[in-house]
């Protein structure tokens, strides 16, 4: 395990990735160098055997969003926030969405900014009961990013969308869960081993089916129901032709549970 602002280390057992944002002092929040360990950590677990991800912050937060000591404030010279969302927040986000992989957001505490929408990002929110979720941005001046205008809408509506977002206010881990933003709130204490038993879970579903999944759910937003129809079906074709369909369907006439083997 790498001692940078990103570590991450592959269960070889279970097949979990666990990737734990390491800036504890600063809330987690980025820096350049930062998206740069993190997209490394994303390369070496896609080109491993790893099935399921878990993504996590170290310390009492999971992450506030960009690390504003990181950006120039000088007269002339200040830092071009476009710039900055187009070579690291939004490859980052489009990344998480296109993973063939589960992705589970253990969020340990503060999630802000793009911090929040980093976590919305992913397949699944868990979070911890003291665990919370801002849209910090128009406190600063700024509309959310990193996926927020179009993450959150499609979570919780376009009415509290707005509320959240115009307001700035602390949505605790509950109410999240009853919005739609969390999958579930667990304590505090059983975090980690919550995603850790939802990730192996994960692990041992058939790859190649749990991809074109994500991929269907992801596009489906975008289409009308006759496109998506026909996708179905023709996802369903090829998969009903592969290895981990005639595995699932003899352990369920054997009555046994699946050994799939994946891609």
């Amino acid at each position: 395990m790498s001692e940078k602002s990103v570590l991450y280390h592959i269960d070889g057992d279970t097949r979990v990735a666990t990737i734990t944002l390491n800036r504890p002092d600063k809330l987690n929040s980025f820096t350049r160098e930062m998206h740069g360990h993190l997209s490394h950590a994303l390369t070496e677990i896609e080109a491993s055997n790893a099935r399921a991800v878990i993504l996590t912050g170290a310390g009492r937060g999971f992450c506030a969003g960009q690390d504003l000591a990181d950006l120039d404030f000088t007269p002339g010279s200040m830092s071009d926030l476009g710039e900055l969302i187009d070579a690291h927040f939004n490859p980052l986000v489009r990344r998480l969405q296109a993973m063939p992989l589960p992705v589970i957001a253990a969020v340990n505490g503060t999630a802000a900014g793009a911090g929040a929408n980093l976590a919305m990002a992913c397949d699944f929110v868990l979070a911890a009961r003291s665990a919370s979720f801002i849209q910090a941005f128009v406190k600063i001046g700024l509309v959310p990013d990193s996926g927020g205008t179009w993450l959150l809408p499609r979570r919780v509506g376009e009415a509290r969308a707005l509320g959240l977002a115009l307001t700035g206010e602390k949505l605790s881990a509950e109410k999240a869960e009853a919005w739609g933003i969390v999958w579930r709130v667990v304590e505090d204490s059983e975090l980690q081993q919550a995603a850790a038993q939802l990730a192996a879970q994960l692990a041992q579903q058939p790859a190649r089916a749990v991809a074109a999944i994500k991929q269907l759910i992801r596009s489906s937003a975008a289409k009308t129901l006759d496109v998506q129809l026909d996708l179905e079906r023709d996802v369903q074709r090829e998969l009903g032709a592969s290895p981990d369909y005639i595995e699932g369907v003899a352990a369920f006439k054997e009555k046994r549970g699946p050994r799939f083997e994946g891609l």
